[in-house]
């Protein structure tokens, strides 16, 4: 209500106000007289009402009974002048309500010519600021399924372009490679053999790059679940560190662990989290062998075991951190299928992570680049 006056009182102009107490006080003082006239009327006619009057003044006195009907009279002006300005007030807020219900209707228009990044003004605590507020979430929601509309557009058009080019490149090399042997174009067997291994090699690529796209595909529109049950993390990470080893020696690196339990216990699918694992370890040794050491590290604190991956190898640029986790991206140049990666890795990584509703993130700096997982905890099993 408050609110109300406040925005009615604001909207009436300066001039109108000072019309509106005047009005006010001249429509007071003549229903007063209009009032003294019929009960001067009423005291004449009334012998009783003058009686009563009459032994008033004389018990109050004459000059205290004056002053109480001057005061009286001082009340009725009062309340009379307050009655008008209610009666004014009214008028000008139903003036004012049915401009902002034409307003409404004008703004609702102009949002119907896709202009939806307007907002109707919303009047509080009214029911026409009620169905502008409601008009408001409705445009907010069209506006966000638009733009999801447009982003899931976007992403398609940018998959199609992006799996293009990836496969591209080896089939444009596998073809010239075929018409080499095809048109005899090697000295001797030897020279055969070597573009047939360059060729094998080339298919086993395309074939990695479309069974990550599949798998994507899959994660992406929920079509795999999860066969769930309990793992031990520390037996885990023990594994893929001895898994390494020679990948690790052979990269001039040197795992590094700190795992504070021996055993920290979750709910997963066992095969899908050694994936994201070994992709993580994978990616440390390609782009973080100039640090020499990968640290791995596992803890549980307040019911989430967290796992971390640290490299000391080049900085992931800040640019390119918030799109890390996005399929096909690559940071640089360098890091293309060239290396063996498809771009779908640690794009798949985060959706298996998400699937067990967990976390993943990262975090890189000119010392190091760390990954970090958590997942839900859960105490073994006593029967185990």
């Amino acid at each position: 209500m408050k609110n109300n006056f406040y925005h009615v009182f604001h909207q009436i102009p300066t001039w109108k106000k000072c019309v509106y107490v005047l009005l006010s006080i001249i429509c007071a003082i003549v229903a007063v007289y209009i009032l003294k006239l019929i009960l001067v009327g009423f005291a004449v006619t009334s012998v009783t009402f003058y009686t009563v009057t009459t032994e008033i003044s004389v018990a109050y006195g004459k000059r205290h009974f004056e002053r109480l009907i001057m005061n009286i009279e001082y009340v009725l002006y009062f309340v009379a002048f307050c009655l008008f300005m209610v009666v004014f007030y009214f008028r000008e807020k139903r003036q004012y309500l049915k401009k902002y219900f034409h307003q409404i209707l004008d703004e609702v228009k102009f949002i119907d010519n896709v202009n939806l990044n307007h907002e109707i003004k919303v009047l509080p605590n009214t029911e026409l600021g009620e169905l502008a507020e409601e008009i408001n979430s409705i445009v907010k929601k069209l506006k966000e399924s638009i733009e999801e509309e447009r982003r899931i557009e976007q992403t398609k058009k940018d998959l199609i372009t992006s799996v293009s080019h990836d496969l591209r490149t080896p089939l444009t090399s596998i073809i010239g490679y075929i018409s080499f042997i095809q048109q005899d174009k090697y000295r001797d067997e030897i020279e055969l053999r070597y573009y047939i291994e360059i060729v094998h090699d080339k298919v086993l690529r395309l074939n990695h790059l479309m069974n990550d796209l599949f798998e994507y595909t899959r994660f992406q529109n929920k079509g795999i679940s999860l066969s769930k049950a309990p793992i031990n993390i520390t037996e885990m990470l023990n594994q893929l560190i001895v898994q390494f080893r020679f990948e690790i020696k052979d990269a001039n690196m040197e795992f590094r662990q700190s795992i504070y339990s021996s055993k920290l216990m979750v709910l997963a699918d066992g095969e899908k989290l050694v994936r994201v694992f070994e992709n993580l370890i994978v990616n440390a040794i390609k782009y973080g062998s100039d640090g020499y050491y990968l640290d791995i590290i596992a803890s549980e604190e307040n019911g989430l075991v967290e796992i971390e991956f640290t490299n000391y190898g080049k900085e992931i640029p800040p640019s390119d951190l918030h799109h890390i986790f996005d399929r096909f991206y690559r940071v640089e140049k360098s890091r293309s299928t060239n290396r063996g990666g498809s771009g779908l890795g640690l794009a798949i990584a985060k959706s298996i992570i998400e699937l067990h509703e967990g976390t993943i993130s990262v975090y890189s700096d000119v010392e190091r680049t760390t990954f970090t997982i958590k997942l839900k905890s859960m105490k073994e099993e006593t029967s185990r």
